[in-house]
């Protein structure tokens, strides 16, 4: 029975430009906002019980990370939204979790879509939706789900490591791109080795029953860290090249280091892709192998079995004059005949290589 499939976009029917509806997964998630504001030589970590507390940070001199977790809030998005000034459009873009990875420039703010990978328990590849949105002093993100690939970024905040608590928040724009970027070769990492381990399976001719869907499976995984990787080019182009006042000339040699890293990137998904559609050949190869083989046997046993069906077709003609019928051992020497004739073919076939 084939597998019912929901349309995300179906939300979006009959709804004005600029809606904002949650097109996500995860209807029941709690609200989670935390905080870092930081300047040079401090830094304040804050889990905020309400979206109005985060109004408080927008007009100080110190930089600030917000980080808003549950895109079904759709209320608290909108405030939080009205506050910083962002475009209904944007908003709209947040929730709906079905996005392209893209970005637009406005005077006060630059709005980056990224999807961010991770393989769960069962090596099973799940996608996230991450928003970012760049201001003067400000980055706002927002998650569809508690948890990230974040971590180090906020180590790095806590302990003052690197250039991040001396930069502005561009460099801290950088550094979350980054850290999903960086997520991505781990990503590549099990992709490959899932790869390898099939193609290893197919050399060894273990044909599993599910073999074939875990090739399309693999197949489908690639596509999707495809469609996540590649317009990032795109994004960090647009950083370079719009000058925006939000990003310091000297943070672009860090946004290039990103674009180095998904150009190479982008060539292993490309290899990949390749090695997933040379797995599903040598799989019907394989199989198509595997029914040669099963033919050749069958052939090789209707073949042997030719001379003795004729034989004992022959003496199984109810004719009244046939000598043979009538000799004492002639049982005994149609048998050993056929069994003569039985080895010697075997020892034939085994000559030639075809057993």
């Amino acid at each position: 029975m084939a597998k019912k499939r929901t349309n995300k976009y179906k939300k979006h029917i009959k709804q004005s430009p600029g809606s904002i509806v949650y097109t996500g997964e995860n209807p029941t998630e709690k609200l989670f906002i935390d905080a870092f504001d930081y300047a040079k030589d401090f830094v304040n970590e804050s889990e905020l019980k309400s979206v109005e507390e985060a109004f408080n940070f927008k007009h100080t001199n110190s930089n600030t990370w917000i980080n808003i977790n549950g895109l079904n809030h759709i209320q608290d998005i909108e405030k939080i939204g009205k506050h910083y000034n962002l475009h209904p459009l944007i908003m709209a873009d947040i929730a709906n979790t079905s996005q392209r990875p893209k970005i637009d420039v406005y005077d006060d703010y630059i709005f980056v879509i990224l999807k961010m990978l991770y393989y769960d328990e069962n090596e099973n590849i799940n996608i996230e939706q991450i928003s970012l949105v760049l201001g003067k002093n400000y980055v706002l993100s927002f998650q569809e789900i508690e948890g990230d690939v974040f971590d180090n970024v906020r180590e790095r905040l806590r302990l003052a490591n690197g250039r991040i608590r001396t930069h502005g928040t561009d460099y801290l724009l950088y550094a979350l791109i980054d850290a999903i970027v960086d997520h991505y070769y781990i990503v590549s990492e099990t992709m490959g080795n899932k790869i390898e381990d099939l193609e290893e399976i197919l050399f060894n001719g273990e044909l599993k029953e599910d073999l074939s869907i875990q090739v399309l499976n693999l197949k489908k995984e690639v596509l999707k860290i495809r469609r996540a990787i590649f317009p990032i080019r795109e994004i960090i182009s647009r950083i370079e090249k719009n000058e925006h006042v939000l990003i310091n000339p000297n943070s672009l040699q860090y946004y290039r280091d990103i674009y180095d890293h998904v150009i190479q990137l982008s060539d292993s998904i490309d290899i990949y892709r390749e090695m997933v559609w040379s797995l599903m050949d040598m799989y019907m190869t394989s199989i198509s192998n595997k029914m040669n083989e099963v033919m050749k046997v069958l052939t090789i046993i209707a073949t042997i079995f030719i001379p003795l069906t004729f034989i004992a077709g022959i003496y199984g003609m109810n004719f009244d004059h046939m000598p043979e019928l009538h000799f004492r051992y002639g049982y005994v020497i149609l048998w050993g005949i056929m069994i003569v004739i039985f080895l010697g073919m075997l020892y034939y076939f085994k000559r030639k290589k075809w057993l």
